[in-house]
């Protein structure tokens, strides 16, 4: 990590208050809540949160100060001459990060559970709060991050089939490592996956966790409608007139459709439960295409219609 005080834009003189505040300003400003999509705030987030968990507790800053840790707290000697630090503490550091969080995550519906309150940063001993990655089915409740610098934040896009089959998908971690990770039943949009030991290592060489939010990917084929999806199936003139049977897409594979004669294009078919998970429908538009380069018997059939056979369709 660069050098907290730069990292959270204070002097090394600057008060508790003024550390606090400049922590406050900037969780509130990249917090992963406030930017699901964007990977290089949720690594401005964890850099800012790991600065305050250092300057904010007096022993560890004072370390720094004198050059005993560098701005991740690993020791800098040891040995004869040097000495090592413990665990970390947060004794007399006032408000940890996790308070901090804990003020403004409420707005964003979040609650931490567990772990202690005032704690630093994860390590032996040290019981780092812990986030429901299911609470509430969403990212503005409970998900986000631990605010530990070593739990990953990542954003999966997840198509609406995929999820309508709790399919494994590919997650690829800044490490370049691809995991395949099983997606829960009825999964929501900003729902929360937790990956244990796949986040970065802490000072003690423990691995947090992945935090992998799920983003429903913009489908081609269908607009999801709450659990209803809708899609478009585009036929000829004479299918729509004469009727026919035509090839539908759905969540689980193609369907065939009986179209009647004449059917009513204003109104949307439906197929009832191939919706999402089942808990809705599927509607499908129908969409008359005409020839390509126009047709010489149709215009003369479509004159013929408007001058003998005119029909009302708007008021």
């Amino acid at each position: 990590m660069r050098d907290p005080y730069t990292v959270l834009g204070v002097s090394r003189s600057a008060s508790d208050k003024d550390i606090k505040s400049a922590y406050r300003k900037l969780a509130k400003q990249y917090h992963p809540d406030q930017n699901p999509d964007d990977p290089s705030a949720h690594a401005k987030f964890a850099e800012a949160t790991g600065a305050y968990d250092l300057l904010n507790n007096p022993e560890k800053r004072g370390q720094f100060d004198r050059g005993e840790i560098d701005a991740d707290g690993n020791p800098k000697f040891g040995g004869f001459g040097g000495r090592r630090t413990g665990a970390p503490s947060n004794a007399g550091g006032g408000f940890s990060a996790e308070d901090i969080l804990k003020e403004f995550m409420s707005g964003f519906g979040g609650q931490p559970r567990g772990g202690t309150p005032g704690s630093g940063a994860r390590g032996a001993g040290a019981g780092g709060a812990q986030w429901d990655p299911f609470a509430g089915g969403s990212a503005g409740a409970g998900a986000g991050t631990r605010g530990k610098s070593e739990d990953l934040v990542i954003t999966a896009a997840v198509t609406l089939e995929d999820a309508h089959n709790a399919a494994s998908i590919p997650v690829r971690m800044p490490s370049g490592k691809v995991l395949n990770v099983k997606l829960p039943e009825k999964v929501e949009e900003g729902q929360q996956i937790r990956l244990k030991g796949q986040g970065t290592t802490d000072v003690y060489g423990q691995p947090g966790d992945a935090l992998v939010t799920v983003k429903f990917a913009k489908s081609k084929t269908f607009r999801k409608d709450g659990t209803d999806i809708r899609t478009d199936i585009p036929v000829t003139l004479y299918e729509a007139v004469l009727g026919a049977k035509v090839r539908v897409p759905t969540l689980t594979g193609s369907v065939e459709l009986n179209l009647p004669p004449g059917v009513d294009t204003s109104k949307a078919l439906r197929l009832k439960g191939k919706g999402l998970y089942g808990d809705g429908d599927l509607y499908v538009n129908i969409r008359v295409v005409l020839p390509p380069g126009g047709d010489a018997d149709l215009e003369a059939l479509a004159r013929f219609m408007r001058d003998q056979k005119p029909y009302i369709v708007r008021d």
